[in-house]
């Protein structure tokens, strides 16, 4: 797949490869995989199911980089790994020169902002939640690797560079008309609901893959909703 997407994007925008495990070891072989395939960058969360110590994590980490060279983002979401990689982890590995990134999915404003200030120069701290985007690139995160850009990716690009120059009215003006499906594309875990809302516009087909399922009938008025309300449909 990753390959597919390369020769069809065929340069003209960058490609982050997905290419984390909870193995040292099959990180290391996705993300070679990934580089010899042309890869711009490659995305790697934070070990899953495992939960490492914070040492660890800073080892799990340092070896992949240390072993290909590509430029690596790392990825943190709690929520759904079960392992919190601290602050004070990812300042660690701001020194290693090709981690040049985190994707922060903690949802939390102020420990984000903490972590903007700690590592500013050396790696750039990108939001992973859309609902709370706004606030931490207006703190000074660089972008938003975002869910609701998938069906809004017009709106989401304007946000971030709203907030990204500084521009407070018009990112709270964006922010609050994208909100809606910030909050309705995680009626259940996610990609069920943003792949519903992608089928129901015409852009892709009906399947998904077990053990995700297609998305609850009750919630296919709320989902749609909040795609009008954004002005999607």
């Amino acid at each position: 797949m990753v390959g597919h997407i390369i020769k069809r994007v065929n340069g003209r925008i960058p490609v982050i490869a997905g290419t984390g495990g909870n193995s040292t070891r099959e990180a290391i072989e996705l993300t070679e995989e990934a580089h010899k395939l042309g890869a711009d960058a490659c995305l790697l969360v934070v070990p899953y199911y495992n939960k490492p110590t914070q040492e660890g994590l800073y080892q799990h980490f340092k070896t992949i980089a240390e072993a290909v060279p590509v430029d690596q983002i790392l990825y943190n979401v709690p929520g759904r790994t079960a392992c919190d990689m601290l602050n004070e982890t990812v300042e660690r590995l701001a020194d290693i020169p090709n981690i040049i990134g985190i994707k922060d999915a903690t949802g939390n404003i102020p420990r984000g902002a903490e972590l903007v200030e700690a590592v500013r120069g050396r790696l750039v701290v990108y939001s992973g939640d859309d609902a709370t985007a706004a606030g931490l690139m207006l703190a000074g995160a660089k972008g938003n690797v975002s869910v609701t850009a998938n069906v809004a990716p017009k709106g989401m690009a304007a946000l971030c560079e709203a907030a990204i120059a500084g521009n407070e009215e018009e990112t709270e003006r964006l922010n609050e008309l994208l909100m809606p499906l910030n909050r309705k594309l995680f009626l259940e875990a996610n990609p069920i609901p943003v792949k519903w809302a992608l089928y129901h516009m015409g852009m892709i087909g009906e399947g998904i893959r077990l053990p995700l399922t297609p998305l609850s009938d009750r919630f296919h008025g709320e989902v749609e909703d909040a795609l009008k309300a954004s002005g999607v449909l």
